[in-house]
């Protein structure tokens, strides 16, 4: 069936090229994919976002701008922003409600808690995703909603169980990674790193790697915090570890693509975490730290390695032994992705996806 949605992306990045991070990555994809197979999709996002073409004008919210912070924060707003966004999504709310009618679900990725409270005043089901370990203004916001409260959709299941410990029961449905997009690469000599440039993230272990193997790396990325880039990233870049900045899709992919191995390094409870099936649809091997949703991402390819958060030294064995793995067997590339597209293709993911919005649908009864 083809479905009417409105969709709710989050406000601190517009949602474009290049992407801000995973989340808007992913919400990008969605979008995308799911006009591609027929579905009416109007998207609620910020000025310079694409896909703005399909919903009334009060869809488009204000543009973010962060001339003011040049390290675009991701756990703040630009000071007085939500004081105009948020009315703003309160209007595009508004006119969800007055459309009710045409839509049949709305499928929420914003967080900020506003839709979560309004959920059960729009006269059609909401479909919200858990991106990130449990925020207390969006379990407060769920429990204001009067009525038909949202459903939810976790993009992993250690996600999904940190936020059934607050009263907030899911369905798991991982991210995924466009294998149209994602394509094979050669692999190389050097090592990369990508993501957001954040403590959390600890691109510096990852050049402590690099420095300890005696081996090249490049780190891409939008940095999100400028005070830790310029105290722990800077001293470590020099000839053979390099900061190329935030990349494009097409650069990124070629990127990873010519690497011999990935190096993930989340110093935190990563939710899921894009850049490893980015990195494993390239055929590239991922070497990285066992936490968080990370861990689930284990498949039959060997092409994994996970070590215990922090322990460098036995994050550069594992690198050697994918490395390896890769130099002696000439089919280890293509083993990898592979596996990787079987688990984490977003045409799989996208079709899962359609399945839960159209049951909802259909369950669907009048809102009070």
């Amino acid at each position: 069936m083809s479905l009417r949605l409105a969709l709710i992306a989050p406000l601190r990045f517009p949602i474009r090229l290049p992407f801000a991070g995973g989340l808007e990555s992913a919400v990008w994809n969605e979008v995308r994919h799911l006009r591609a197979r027929g579905h009416h999709v109007e998207l609620i996002a910020t000025e310079g976002s694409d896909f703005l073409d399909l919903g009334p004008a009060s869809y488009t919210l204000p543009a973010v701008d962060w001339r003011g912070d040049p390290s675009a924060a991701d756990d703040t707003y630009p000071p007085g922003y939500l004081d105009r966004a948020l009315p703003a999504l309160d209007r595009a709310l508004d006119e969800v409600r007055r459309r009710s009618g045409s839509l049949d679900v709305v499928v929420n990725h914003c967080l900020h808690g506003l839709p979560l409270a309004r959920a059960g005043s729009l006269g059609v089901p909401m479909i919200s995703t858990l991106h990130t370990p449990v925020v207390p203004e969006l379990v407060a916001s769920h429990g204001r909603a009067v009525g038909r409260s949202s459903r939810f959709l976790s993009v992993s299941g250690h996600t999904a169980r940190t936020w059934r410990g607050v009263g907030i029961a899911s369905d798991v449905l991982h991210n995924g990674v466009d294998e149209q997009t994602w394509v094979e690469g050669p692999g190389g000599d050097s090592l990369v790193w990508s993501g957001r440039i954040v403590p959390e993230k600890a691109p510096h272990l990852a050049l402590r790697v690099a420095h300890l193997l005696g081996r090249p790396l490049t780190i891409a990325g939008r940095i999100g915090d400028r005070a830790y880039f310029d105290a722990e990233i800077q001293p470590l870049l020099d000839d053979d570890r390099r900061y190329v900045g935030p990349l494009g899709t097409a650069d990124l992919v070629d990127l990873v693509g010519r690497s011999s191995c990935a190096l993930v390094t989340p110093l935190w409870d990563e939710p899921f975490g894009l850049v490893t099936p980015e990195a494993l649809l390239c055929g590239t091997p991922v070497a990285g730290f066992a936490v968080g949703g990370v861990t689930e991402l284990h498949h039959d390819s060997g092409g994994l390695r996970l070590v215990p958060v922090g322990d460098v030294e036995a994050l550069a064995g594992a690198v050697s032994a994918l490395v390896e793995a890769g130099r002696t067997d000439p089919g280890f590339r293509r083993g990898v992705r592979d596996a990787a597209v079987g688990r984490f293709g977003l045409t799989g993911r996208i079709r899962e996806l359609e399945r839960v919005l159209e049951r909802t649908a259909a369950e669907a009864e009048p809102a009070a």
